[in-house]
């Protein structure tokens, strides 16, 4: 493939793997929560630490990463022990790492803020060796963590009033969750910016809510959903030119708006069964049984009976007996003494 043919492509195409195993990981529990904004306002606190590892000529990764698990800390605890509600908390967090990157931004000598636009929307082809080596890093513990505290911190994100009574520690979990979610902003701004990086944790999660039947499907469904869209994302934004952030939360919120369709048909489909079902069991005043009159046919672990060209297997639920209906079938053989 001409995409691996460039070592800055075989950078970014590791970075957006890295990404996208570890973003929807940890979003998952913040859909879990309903807490789908933090990393938004985390991705603005890294902002601040940006600017200031412009201002101090060092390394922005670094800063961004102190700057966005410090603010991860201070915003459980005052969640925690302030009387501010997780919303505002979120807002002042939100608003204050905007504002703070403006100003040590304004700061900064001119012309040492030009790669800022990197940051904000993502520029994975400027991914350098040491930046794969420390996604390599935060990837490790990242998914490490999850690995050994996921059933925990599922309980907390679940319900936090019976995991403290349980005995769990809400408190620490949730900053390590938070903490958690710092590093995985840090480690998907070279990819899909600062600004879009929300999208990326919550819009696989989303979509992986809709169609897996329990949270640990859940978990694996949103890490494959992230590993494709990345991956793909970023290898379209090679071949057409357009920004590799950008690209892929449209290909990841085209996946959503494609499930949506799909279980919307599903629960329209399973509606209208229902309505049949419910007009086939009004067609029977009386009881299917033996003696009833209607052939008796069996049907896998049951039997069914043959009343007006369909098979109807009566099912006793609360509410009384249920009919399915089985569709178009000829009546049993004669001869056969009411059995096929």
């Amino acid at each position: 493939m001409e995409v691996l043919e460039y070592d800055f492509m075989q950078r970014a195409l590791l970075a957006s793997l890295m990404v996208g195993l570890v973003a929807p990981a940890v979003g998952v529990f913040l859909v879990q929560r309903r807490l789908s904004l933090l990393g938004d306002g985390l991705g603005h606190v890294a902002l601040t630490g940006v600017a200031i590892g412009v201002l101090t000529s060092t390394a922005p990764v670094g800063t961004a990463l102190v700057a966005a698990v410090l603010g991860a800390v201070l915003i459980e605890l005052v969640r925690a022990r302030g009387r501010t509600s997780g919303d505002v908390a979120l807002a002042v967090l939100f608003y204050g790492g905007i504002a703070g990157g403006v100003v040590l931004l304004s700061l900064a000598p001119r012309g040492q803020a030009t790669n800022l636009e990197a940051y904000l929307f993502g520029a994975i082809t400027t991914t350098t060796t040491a930046d794969v080596a420390v996604f390599g890093v935060i990837t490790v513990v990242v998914l490490g963590v999850v690995w050994l505290l996921g059933s925990r911190l599922y309980a907390v994100s679940d319900d936090e009033e019976y995991a403290r009574a349980v005995g769990l520690p809400v408190l620490a979990l949730n900053v390590v969750l938070a903490a958690l979610v710092a590093a995985t902003v840090v480690l998907s701004m070279r990819v899909v910016g600062l600004l879009l990086i929300s999208a990326l944790m919550i819009v696989p999660s989303a979509v992986a809510q809709q169609l897996a039947r329990s949270f640990r499907q859940t978990v694996y469904l949103a890490c494959a959903i992230g590993l494709v869209t990345s991956v793909a994302g970023t290898t379209a934004s090679y071949y057409t030119g357009t920004p590799s952030g950008g690209t892929i939360v449209l290909l990841a919120i085209g996946l959503f708006l494609l499930a949506t369709a799909v279980v919307a048909l599903r629960e329209a489909t399973a509606r209208r069964r229902h309505r049949r079902r419910a007009e086939v069991h009004a067609a029977h005043p009386h009881e299917h049984g033996a003696g009833c009159g209607h052939p008796a046919v069996p049907h896998g672990d049951h039997v069914d009976y043959h009343h007006d060209g369909h098979l109807h297997a009566p099912h006793r639920t609360g509410a009384g007996v249920h009919y399915d209906e089985h569709g178009e079938h000829a009546a049993p053989p004669a001869g056969t003494g009411g059995r096929a």
